[in-house]
C-alpha cells in the first residue's frame, strides 16, 4: 500500500473486503414544488408503463394514456422549472460581467433579477388570461376541462414568479448575484 494514502481514502480494506459508507440523505431542503414535481412524475412513469402493459402484453392497447402522459410530462416540466428558478442554475451568460466595472455588473444583475420576475409574472398573467378564454374547453379523448392542464401550467409559472423574487431580494441582501460571481450559489448567503 502506499504511504501518502490515508485511511479515509481507503476504498478497500485490511479484510480484503470493499467498505462504502454512503451520505446521510438529507430532503429537508427539497421545495415544495419539488415534492409536486416527484408526484407528477411518478404519475407519468404510471402512465407510461400502464400504456406499455395494455399495448405489449394485453395487445389492447388504452386510448387515454398517450393523451394524460403527454399532460403529465407538461406538468412535470412546468412546475420543475420552478426548481431551476429558485436553484437559480438556468442558462445564462457571465462573459460580459466578468469585464464590467464592479458598479455597472451589480446594476446590470439586478436589471436581469427585475426582468425575470416581470416576464414570469406576465406569463402567469397571460396564462390565466388563455383559461378564462378557453372557457369549458374539453381534453380530447377524456372529459375532463383542459383548465386542468393549463392550471398545473398556471401553478408553475407562480411558482417561477415567486422563486424569481426570492432569488432577486437573495441577490440584493449579498450584494451580488451568480451573474457576477459565477462561482456562487443559491444556497451561499
Amino acid at each position: 500500500m502506499h504511504a501518502d494514502i490515508d485511511d479515509s481514502q481507503k476504498v478497500m480494506g485490511d479484510d480484503g473486503e470493499f467498505h462504502v459508507v454512503d451520505e446521510a440523505i438529507d430532503l429537508s431542503s427539497t421545495p415544495f414544488e419539488g415534492w409536486v414535481a416527484l408526484v407528477l412524475f411518478w404519475a407519468l412513469g404510471g402512465v407510461v408503463f400502464h400504456q406499455f402493459f395494455t399495448r405489449y402484453v394485453l395487445n389492447d392497447s388504452a386510448a387515454w394514456t398517450e393523451e394524460i402522459a403527454r399532460y403529465l410530462l407538461i406538468g412535470t416540466v412546468f412546475v420543475g422549472a420552478a426548481i431551476g428558478v429558485a436553484k437559480n442554475n438556468h442558462i445564462q451568460v457571465d462573459f460580459l460581467y466578468r469585464y464590467l466595472p464592479h458598479g455597472v455588473s451589480m446594476w446590470l444583475s439586478r436589471f436581469v433579477d427585475a426582468v425575470r420576475v416581470a416576464f414570469f409574472a406576465a406569463l402567469s398573467v397571460l396564462t390565466v388570461q388563455m383559461m378564462m378564454k378557453m372557457g369549458n374547453y374539453q381534453m380530447t379523448i377524456i372529459d375532463l376541462p383542459m383548465n386542468i392542464v393549463y392550471g398545473v401550467c398556471l401553478f408553475g409559472m407562480v411558482g417561477m414568479t415567486l422563486r424569481s423574487v426570492w432569488v432577486a431580494r437573495v441577490h440584493w441582501k449579498r450584494g451580488y448575484s451568480v451573474l457576477e460571481r459565477p462561482e456562487s450559489h443559491m444556497s451561499d448567503r
